[in-house]
């Protein structure tokens, strides 16, 4: 047992060793002062600093979203029209941080098929163009909606899928430290027993691979808690922190 536990903190360490170097390639810099001391509990404060209430505007700020707009920008659109056409205006996050009913709502019946009806009524697109009438215009502009409609509802169904992550991760959680704490307890046990003399080595053995392999799982978790965590902060356009209003 022991000597499988240390294969495994050498595997882990090489990894770690790996992971850093390509971060200091990535930045250039040493990690030293960027760092936490700690990463799960790092990641487990990032993704707890979630508020709510978080306005959906945030999500112009992504880059897919900004590149959508410069699609319709180039076939003459209006970028505020389009936004109010087919942008939902709605708070991203429930009281819990969660996702909001009004997110959960955009897609029916939990299978992600936008629900969104898009009002088109608006003057998207600027007239007096002397091309508005061509049929390459016409098409452009078309595929530009498209397109930018698609970017938005990507931009959603993310979300609502890291939100859901971070819920089912917080509940997976709590029931694995559960778990190895119990089976913490159990392995007292053993051992307590085994010094008394009314069980055996092997009973002793068997407890410490059940509590080492839960606390591996619970590690893992965490390692997943703080890979939601960047990736609410990727599909939010950069974060919540910043400001909530895009420009």
């Amino acid at each position: 047992m022991q000597e499988g536990a240390k294969a495994t903190l050498a595997q882990l360490q090489r990894q770690r060793a790996q992971d850093e170097n390509a971060l200091v390639l990535l930045i250039g810099t040493p990690l030293s002062a960027l760092l936490p001391s700690a990463l799960p509990l790092a990641g487990q404060q990032l993704a707890a600093n979630l508020p709510a209430g978080l306005p959906s505007e945030l999500l112009a700020r992504r880059p897919d979203v900004r590149q959508a707009e410069q699609g319709l920008i180039a076939a003459n659109a209006n970028i505020g029209a389009a936004r109010a056409a087919f942008f939902p205006r709605i708070a991203l996050t429930g009281s819990v941080g969660t996702a909001s009913n009004a997110l959960r709502n955009l897609f029916k019946d939990g299978s992600f098929a936008w629900s969104f009806a898009p009002s088109i009524s608006l003057p998207i697109f600027d007239a007096g163009r002397n091309r508005a009438n061509l049929d390459a215009a016409i098409v452009g502009r078309e595929i530009a909606v498209a397109q930018f409609e698609k970017s938005i509802q990507s931009a959603f169904r993310e979300v609502a899928d890291a939100l859901a992550s971070r819920a089912m991760l917080g509940e997976q959680l709590r029931a694995q430290q559960a778990q190895a704490a119990a089976l913490a307890q159990t392995f007292k046990l053993a051992d307590l027993r085994y010094r008394n003399g009314t069980a055996s080595y092997l009973d002793v053995l068997d407890a410490q691979r059940s509590l080492f392999a839960a606390q591996q799982v619970a590690l893992q978790v965490l390692a997943l808690q703080a890979q939601n965590a960047v990736s609410l902060y990727k599909v939010l356009g950069g974060g919540w922190k910043e400001g909530a209003a895009a420009r």
